[in-house]
């Protein structure tokens, strides 16, 4: 049997080491060094609303292009490569995805409207993806938007999602709810078959020169692995059934490690693949066995969970218990 092997959204993985998306993703040559590197899965990535839609825009504009200047242009047409387009794009890198690698293809979705998410997600499935992972990325500035308004309109989402697609849908979430417990456990009860923790926040900067807001991407650091690591822990012993994904700050194998012992079913890197090429995948599967051959644990079955909530002596670690504590650790 194989030590690594793993079981995420009802599909058996050879290994608990999934590639999330990023631009390392995008790319049908460095999927293939991804596979050979020996990833469980890989997640593509998403597949934005807003985006196809300017994209049609474009197209359309380009189109139109001289129409109203002479006659002939409406016989006109730029050279435009279709395939290379919002959602043509994403079917394409789909389809050949699914074809030529050996492990399982997720697609991630992020809509603007209820049709969009259905769409897309309706469109990934019959490209070739084994599963649909919804990217909730959303910030609620509506003042007038109450808390429970912002958690229904995901939770039709996703009901939506569910009963259009025949596969499985995990859902990635921010940690950014009142009671974040209650909305995990709603998202399942909605359809959800795994959730992913968490969704990365991307904050805008100010440029002081030209006092634009400015999109600033920062790759994820070990010290953002906390936050997940401590949901997961917490949700394992909650939702035994569900599938769990834990993502952000996962730089080494030890990280991995940790993922797995607090409940993960998977755990998913992007950041790290970004600093040092697909093939650093293998390395942190590497770390992973030798620290699992190190602490005598001959399977990722045997580890997974032995750390979470309901099974670490003090259950309250993960919990307000702990807070004065480690605020009076720090020693100069």
């Amino acid at each position: 049997m194989n030590p690594l092997q793993t079981e995420y959204l009802g599909m058996t993985l050879r290994s608990p080491l999934v590639a999330s998306p990023s631009p390392v993703t995008g790319k049908l040559d460095s999927l293939l060094r991804l596979d050979d590197a020996g990833v469980g899965a890989v997640v593509l990535p998403s597949l934005f609303e807003e985006e196809v839609e300017r994209e049609a825009l474009t197209l359309y504009d380009r189109m139109e292009a001289g129409s109203g200047v002479f006659g002939e242009a409406t016989d006109y047409f730029p050279d435009v490569d279709l395939d290379h387009l919002g959602l043509e794009r994403h079917i394409l890198l789909v389809e050949e995805a699914a074809t030529r690698l050996s492990v399982p293809v997720i697609a991630s979705v992020n809509g603007r409207s209820a049709g969009g998410w259905v769409r897309y997600a309706q469109e990934m499935v019959s490209a070739g993806a084994v599963a649909i992972e919804l990217n909730m990325y959303d910030v609620a500035v509506d003042p007038e938007q109450s808390a429970h308004d912002v958690e229904e309109g995901y939770l039709d989402l996703v009901r939506a999602v569910r009963a259009a697609v025949s596969v499985p849908v995990a859902v990635k979430l921010s940690p950014y709810f009142s009671s974040f417990a209650h909305m995990a456990r709603e998202v399942v009860r909605a359809g959800g078959d795994g959730l992913v923790l968490f969704n990365r926040f991307y904050q805008p900067d100010l440029d002081l020169e030209t006092l634009d807001v400015t999109p600033r991407l920062e790759l994820s650091r070990p010290g953002e692995l906390r936050l997940p690591l401590r949901w997961t822990a917490i949700l394992r012993p909650q939702l035994p059934e569900t599938s769990l994904a834990l993502t952000s700050g996962v730089a080494s194998g030890a990280d991995v490690a940790k993922a797995l012992l607090a409940g993960a079913d998977v755990v998913m890197t992007a950041s790290e693949v970004l600093r040092q090429g697909a093939q650093r995948a293998a390395g942190l599967l590497a770390e992973l066995v030798e620290w699992m051959q190190v602490s005598e644990y001959e399977s990722v079955d045997q580890l997974r969970g032995s750390v979470a909530q309901h099974a670490v002596r003090d259950p309250g670690a993960y919990e307000r218990a702990q807070y004065q504590r480690v605020l009076s650790s720090w020693r100069q």
